[in-house]
C-alpha cells in the first residue's frame, strides 16, 4: 500500500510540473535509488564489462538519465493524445509498417528495454493504430495496476505474459500489430541461446516461432531520444527474415535489438541481469 500511494504522488506531481521541472526531478529520485541500491550499478558494470563497452560510467548515467525522462513522460501519459503527440515523438522508417499492413499477417515489433519502451507503443496508437502489448504483470498487484490502466488510455490492449500465444496468434490472424520485448534473460525451457555481445545469452524464442507459424512480418522497432529535436523518434528498422529454424530466428532477431543497443548504449536497461542463465557446465556471470 505504502508503495501504491508513494507511486500515485510522484505521478501526480511529475503530471502536473512543467516537463523540464518534472524531469529534475525524475533524475533527483534515480540517484536516490543508485545510491540507495548499490546493486543496480554492480549489475550495470558488470554487464557493461561483459558486453566489452568502453566508458562504463558515462553510459550508466546516460541510462539513470534516459530511465528518468521515461518517467517524466510517463507520467504525462493521461494529457496526451492526437493533437499532442507529436511534441514527444515521430516516426522514422514507417514504410516498414506500411509493406508489412499490406501483406496482411500482422505485425510482431521485436523491441527491447531501450529508450522509451513505454511511449513507443502508447505513441502507436495515437499515430496510427492501437496495439497489442505482450506484458509481464509486475508481483506487486496494486502497482502493477496503475501502470496497466495507464498503457491502455492510448487504446491499446495488454497481453499477459503467461497466456500470450493464442491472444497473439488471434491478433495476428486479424492483421493487427503486437509489440514485445525480447532483451530479458529467460529459463532455458523458455528459449534458446544466442550470441549476444559476443557471449551466450537465452534469448526468449517464442516470437521466432509465433512468427514463422502466423507468417507475421517482425520489425525490430526502438522509441530513441533526439537530443537535437528534443523528442523521441520511433524508429522502425528493416524487416527481420524469418527461416522456421527457431534458433537461427532467435539469434536474428537478438543481432538487431545488440544492433540497437550499440547504437544507442546509453539508453538500455543494463541493470538487469542479461547473462544470468548459463549453458551447462558454465560458471554463473553474476
Amino acid at each position: 500500500m505504502a508503495a501504491e500511494l508513494v507511486v500515485r504522488l510522484l505521478l501526480a506531481v511529475l503530471r502536473r510540473l512543467p516537463f523540464r521541472v518534472a524531469f529534475a526531478i525524475s533524475r533527483a529520485c534515480f540517484a536516490v535509488l543508485d545510491a540507495a541500491v548499490p546493486r543496480f550499478r554492480r549489475i550495470a558494470s558488470r554487464n557493461l564489462e561483459i558486453a566489452g563497452l568502453p566508458e562504463p560510467d558515462r553510459i550508466i548515467a546516460g541510462m539513470w538519465r534516459s530511465l528518468a525522462r521515461s518517467l517524466a513522460l510517463f507520467a504525462r501519459f493521461p494529457d496526451l493524445d492526437a493533437s499532442n503527440i507529436g511534441r514527444w515523438i515521430r516516426y522514422e522508417g514507417f514504410e516498414y509498417y506500411d509493406c508489412a499492413k499490406e501483406q496482411g499477417r500482422g505485425v510482431l515489433f521485436a523491441t527491447a528495454h531501450l529508450g522509451n519502451w513505454e511511449l513507443s507503443a502508447f505513441a502507436h496508437a495515437l499515430l496510427t493504430e492501437p496495439m497489442n502489448v505482450v506484458v509481464r504483470p509486475l508481483d506487486n498487484t496494486r502497482l502493477d495496476q496503475i501502470i496497466e490502466r495507464r498503457r491502455a488510455l492510448s487504446g491499446n490492449t495488454m497481453i499477459g505474459k503467461r497466456d500470450a500465444a493464442r491472444s497473439i496468434l488471434r491478433a495476428l490472424r486479424a492483421n493487427e500489430p503486437v509489440g514485445a520485448l525480447v532483451d530479458q534473460n529467460v529459463m532455458p525451457y523458455e528459449g534458446v541461446f544466442v550470441d549476444f555481445f559476443g557471449v551466450p545469452a537465452c534469448a526468449a524464442s517464442g516470437l521466432a516461432r509465433l512468427a514463422w507459424h502466423s507468417g507475421a512480418t517482425v520489425i525490430p522497432g526502438f522509441a530513441v531520444w533526439s537530443e537535437a529535436e528534443s523528442r523521441y523518434v520511433l524508429r522502425f528498422y528493416e524487416p527481420v527474415p524469418m527461416t522456421g529454424d527457431t534458433a537461427r530466428d532467435t539469434q536474428t532477431v537478438a543481432a538487431a535489438v545488440e544492433r540497437a543497443i550499440r547504437e544507442y548504449p546509453s539508453e538500455w536497461l543494463w541493470i538487469h541481469r542479461r547473462w544470468k542463465t548459463r549453458p551447462p557446465g558454465e560458471p554463473p556471470m553474476y
